[in-house]
């Protein structure tokens, strides 16, 4: 029985086309080597560029094609195509550069492919990953549950907080107003806060047992409950929102550099025919 599955579409059909264009691609630049060495304006580097920028255009029509037929079923060899046949391209793009790198628009095309081969590499990796990770991460919550979760631990822990020390009130005031989460675009990124208040508070408390009252360690074991369980909630919302972050920052990157190749290889081809 035949899996629905990317990688093995159809029998690892293209992964087969894109190893074959490899190696025809290798076998050429073996053999049809000038007698002034490999460039790009030779019959092999004309040929190479021709079939780039022809593999090119057609996967950046999956795009348009991705969107016009929502179902994943009249995309899936679409985008098993376009994932090997990108590795492929960067391959035979990369011999028909003949490894002459400049400061040049020549150069700048070909990182621009590299820049969306790789974001490419990385979305296929979030949205294979990061769904199951989500699933794992909230189980049968929400993010807006678990925020209000969130805010009645931080009203629990303030009030039982009032009637300890002040550095224990001090340290639970602390955590309650300075967590953050998903604040900016690197802490959503990254999925975590630097000096999280909420862990450092968490940690300061496990310390302070030896110093209390034996009518304040009855409070302290019920605050010091609530605040690591409010510091697990933190930390699977962040994740949460560190997932969802990923998943749609590299669109970001994807596509407008996918874009920005299109133009610059037009002005490679361009810049060839004329100045060549």
């Amino acid at each position: 029985m035949q899996r629905n599955n990317i990688f093995d579409y159809q029998n690892y059909r293209y992964f087969k086309w894109a190893v074959v264009l490899i190696l025809l691609a290798y076998v050429g630049y073996l053999l049809f080597e000038p007698t002034v060495g490999h460039y790009g304006g030779s019959v092999y580097g004309y040929t190479t560029g021709t079939i780039s920028a022809l593999m090119l255009v057609w996967m950046a029509w999956y795009g348009v094609r991705k969107r016009r037929y929502r179902s994943s079923g009249s995309t899936q060899d679409w985008l098993s195509a376009h994932i090997y046949l990108g590795t492929a391209l960067m391959a035979i793009a990369t011999m028909h550069s003949a490894f002459d790198f400049g400061f040049n628009i020549h150069t700048i095309t070909y990182g621009l492919l590299l820049i969306v081969v790789i974001s490419g590499f990385f979305g296929n990796y979030a949205y294979m990953i990061y769904p199951r990770e989500m699933t794992e991460n909230m189980g049968e919550d929400n993010l807006d549950g678990l925020l209000l979760r969130i805010a009645d631990a931080d009203k629990l822990a303030r009030q039982i907080a009032l009637l300890m020390p002040d550095d224990v009130n001090n340290i639970v005031a602390k955590a309650c107003s300075e967590t953050s989460i998903g604040l900016g675009l690197f802490e959503q990124l990254a999925g975590f806060q630097p000096n999280c208040p909420s862990a450092m508070a968490v940690q300061h408390l496990s310390v302070m047992n030896n110093t209390l009252s034996a009518e304040q360690r009855k409070l302290y074991r019920e605050l010091y409950s609530i605040m690591v369980r409010r510091e697990s909630l933190v930390r699977r919302a962040r994740q949460d929102l560190m997932y969802r972050a990923r998943m749609g920052f590299w669109l970001y990157l994807h596509v407008p550099f996918a874009v920005a190749l299109l133009v610059a290889m037009l002005a490679h081809i361009v810049a060839v025919f004329v100045y060549w």
